[in-house]
């Protein structure tokens, strides 16, 4: 049996998980049912990498919660899960009839069930399949309850991610003394990595790295191409401490940078600077969102805006590279203390980019990096 060793206190976990009990008493269900890897995590603490196996975390109105999930994850459970309760399958079990008979076996065949119906992992064969196995219970989409949970971050989790922006911060040192003309993106990448987790990331990353046409276009990862001079390079690093996120992106010329060059970045950096300042308690989220989009509009760096200037982030797992609270032109929320974001502005091949909370009375920039075009 493995020593417990858990990323919060267990009462941080009682804490959640009876906020999801009330919500269930106030809707009239029986039982939530949490699919996604992250709200299991949130509310158990059960982590292991293998989470893209078939696993959920059952949690009744009334009752221990019970962890369902593969046989060979019982050190993990033992680990790091705060609730004893579990059933769990064999790789020659049908998965889906041991996970109707745990449901059944926690709530009843009649129950009225909260699920998580946008979680990835619950597939629509999968869905089908319990649907069948179950055929009396009652089912209805709670996806955002949970989810929205994790919008607000307590002091624990922005700790791990103020953590998480000093292992950005070491990724982002060695990513540019490295992007030298000669040198190739992986090259770059894997002095980036290295750095990040010697600082503390349980990911390497390194996030977006391109140079060259591709520096003009998000997500590119790193390849083969060798830098030359004038390069541009957009570097995203981000990393994370116990899968919580901080993350930031700093624009980079291999070599030379024109005085116009410089000129956009700081005009970039102005925008994003008024932007952030703008951000506090009771705020509409379209308030800092117009200002980014305005200024860079009305300084003629982009012909169009059309994505988005903040998303939330915080507890993160594979493929999930944000959370689902985002700013744009349409956005009816505003900002609330505990709220994490990454705020990011490109234009011209330039990318610049902070993660922030919010605070009682405006907000904190958990990466702190010098701000400008840096030439290596």
């Amino acid at each position: 049996m493995a020593t417990p060793s858990y990323w919060f206190p267990r009462e941080d976990y009682l804490a959640r998980v009876d906020k999801i009990r009330a919500e269930l008493v106030r809707t009239g269900q029986d039982a939530f049912i949490a699919f996604l890897p992250e709200t299991v995590t949130y509310l158990t603490g059960f982590f292991t990498r293998g989470y893209t196996s078939f696993q959920f975390a059952i949690i009744p109105a009334d009752g221990e919660p019970v962890l369902f999930c593969r046989d060979v994850e019982e050190y993990y459970l033992d680990a790091t899960c705060v609730f004893p309760k579990r059933v769990m399958w064999t790789d020659s079990d049908d998965r889906h009839a041991v996970a109707a008979r745990a449901i059944r076996e926690a709530v009843g065949a009649k129950a009225r069930l909260a699920v998580e119906m946008q979680a990835w992992p619950l597939s629509v064969s999968r869905y089908h399949a319990l649907r069948a196995a179950l055929p009396e219970a009652q089912w209805s989409d709670a996806s955002r309850f949970a989810t929205e949970m994790r919008f607000i971050k307590s002091s624990s989790e922005i700790a791990y991610q103020r953590s998480a922006g000093k292992a950005a911060e070491a990724g982002m040192a060695a990513g540019i003394a490295s992007a030298k003309a000669g040198a190739s993106e992986r090259e770059m990448a894997a002095e980036i990595c290295a750095a990040m987790i010697r600082a503390g990331s349980d990911l390497p990353g390194p996030g977006v790295l391109s140079s060259g046409e591709r520096a003009y276009h998000l997500h590119g990862g790193y390849s083969d191409r060798v830098l030359e001079r004038g390069d541009i390079v957009q570097l995203e690093t981000t990393p994370n401490v116990r899968h919580y996120h901080a993350r930031f992106m700093r624009p980079i010329k291999v070599a030379q940078a024109t005085d116009a060059e410089h000129a956009i970045v700081e005009k970039l950096i102005a925008i994003q600077d008024a932007a952030i300042a703008a951000v506090k308690p009771g705020v509409a989220a379209t308030v800092p969102d117009a200002i980014y989009r305005e200024g860079v509009l009305a300084a003629g760096l982009r012909e169009t805006y059309t994505n988005k200037t903040f998303y939330s982030v915080g507890l993160m797992l594979q493929p999930n590279g944000g959370e689902p609270l985002e700013a744009e032109p349409k956005a009816s929320w505003s900002f609330v203390p505990g709220m994490t974001f990454h705020t990011y502005v490109l234009a011209k091949g330039f990318g610049m980019s902070e993660t922030i909370t919010v605070t009682d009375h405006g907000c904190e920039r958990l990466t702190n990096f010098p701000r400008r075009l840096f030439v290596s």
